[in-house]
Protein backbone atom coordinates (compact mmCIF):
# COMPACT_ATOMS: atom_id res chain seq x y z
CA UNK A 1 0.00 0.00 0.00
CA UNK A 2 1.38 3.23 -1.04
CA UNK A 3 2.05 6.42 1.45
CA UNK A 4 -1.88 7.31 2.52
CA UNK A 5 -0.89 10.70 2.67
CA UNK A 6 0.69 11.02 -0.90
CA UNK A 7 -2.78 9.53 -1.88
CA UNK A 8 -4.59 11.95 -0.29
CA UNK A 9 -2.73 14.42 -1.53
CA UNK A 10 -3.55 12.97 -4.94
CA UNK A 11 -7.37 12.65 -4.15
CA UNK A 12 -6.95 16.31 -3.21
CA UNK A 13 -5.39 18.13 -6.21
CA UNK A 14 -7.27 15.38 -8.62
CA UNK A 15 -10.74 14.32 -9.85
CA UNK A 16 -9.48 10.72 -8.96
CA UNK A 17 -11.13 8.02 -6.37
CA UNK A 18 -8.93 6.90 -3.34
CA UNK A 19 -8.62 3.78 -5.37
CA UNK A 20 -7.53 5.37 -8.55
CA UNK A 21 -4.88 7.68 -7.06
CA UNK A 22 -3.56 4.77 -5.02
CA UNK A 23 -2.82 2.70 -8.14
CA UNK A 24 -1.51 5.41 -9.83
CA UNK A 25 0.90 5.92 -6.80
CA UNK A 26 2.19 2.20 -7.30
CA UNK A 27 2.43 2.80 -10.98
CA UNK A 28 4.69 5.27 -10.29
CA UNK A 29 6.64 4.11 -7.35
CA UNK A 30 6.93 0.74 -9.19
CA UNK A 31 8.34 2.89 -12.57
CA UNK A 32 11.29 4.93 -10.54
CA UNK A 33 11.97 1.34 -8.68
CA UNK A 34 13.27 0.07 -12.02
CA UNK A 35 17.23 -0.66 -11.80
CA UNK A 36 19.31 1.28 -14.28
CA UNK A 37 19.98 -2.28 -15.98
CA UNK A 38 16.32 -2.82 -16.21
CA UNK A 39 15.28 0.75 -17.47
CA UNK A 40 17.56 0.22 -20.21
CA UNK A 41 16.50 -2.59 -21.50
CA UNK A 42 12.57 -1.93 -21.32
CA UNK A 43 13.67 1.37 -22.92
CA UNK A 44 15.61 0.04 -25.88
CA UNK A 45 13.50 -2.48 -26.74
CA UNK A 46 10.31 -0.04 -26.83
CA UNK A 47 12.75 2.83 -29.23
CA UNK A 48 13.56 -0.31 -31.04
CA UNK A 49 9.96 -1.35 -32.26
CA UNK A 50 9.38 1.99 -33.62
CA UNK A 51 12.45 1.74 -35.57
CA UNK A 52 14.98 4.23 -34.34
CA UNK A 53 18.97 3.11 -34.40
CA UNK A 54 20.88 2.41 -31.87
CA UNK A 55 22.90 5.49 -31.60
CA UNK A 56 20.04 7.52 -31.52
CA UNK A 57 18.46 4.78 -29.06
CA UNK A 58 22.09 5.07 -27.04
CA UNK A 59 21.57 8.59 -26.99
CA UNK A 60 18.12 9.05 -26.00
CA UNK A 61 18.60 6.50 -23.17
CA UNK A 62 22.11 8.41 -21.93
CA UNK A 63 19.31 11.85 -21.53
CA UNK A 64 17.00 10.19 -20.05
CA UNK A 65 18.77 8.74 -17.49
CA UNK A 66 20.36 12.12 -16.49
CA UNK A 67 16.77 13.82 -16.12
CA UNK A 68 15.02 10.23 -13.53
CA UNK A 69 14.05 11.16 -10.17
CA UNK A 70 16.69 9.22 -8.52
CA UNK A 71 20.08 10.05 -10.26
CA UNK A 72 21.69 6.83 -12.21
CA UNK A 73 24.86 7.24 -12.51
CA UNK A 74 26.21 8.39 -16.23
CA UNK A 75 26.89 5.42 -18.56
CA UNK A 76 28.83 5.45 -21.57
CA UNK A 77 27.36 4.23 -25.16
CA UNK A 78 29.76 1.13 -24.14
CA UNK A 79 28.02 0.67 -21.18
CA UNK A 80 24.51 1.06 -22.38
CA UNK A 81 25.37 -1.48 -25.25
CA UNK A 82 27.15 -3.95 -22.18
CA UNK A 83 23.66 -3.54 -20.17
CA UNK A 84 21.47 -4.44 -23.30
CA UNK A 85 23.60 -7.16 -25.03
CA UNK A 86 25.58 -9.10 -22.23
Amino acid sequence: MPDPALVSHVVATTSLTPGEAARVVEDVIAFHAQSVEEYVRDRHARLKTYGAKNPEIFAVIAEELRERVVAAPELSERQLRRIVYG
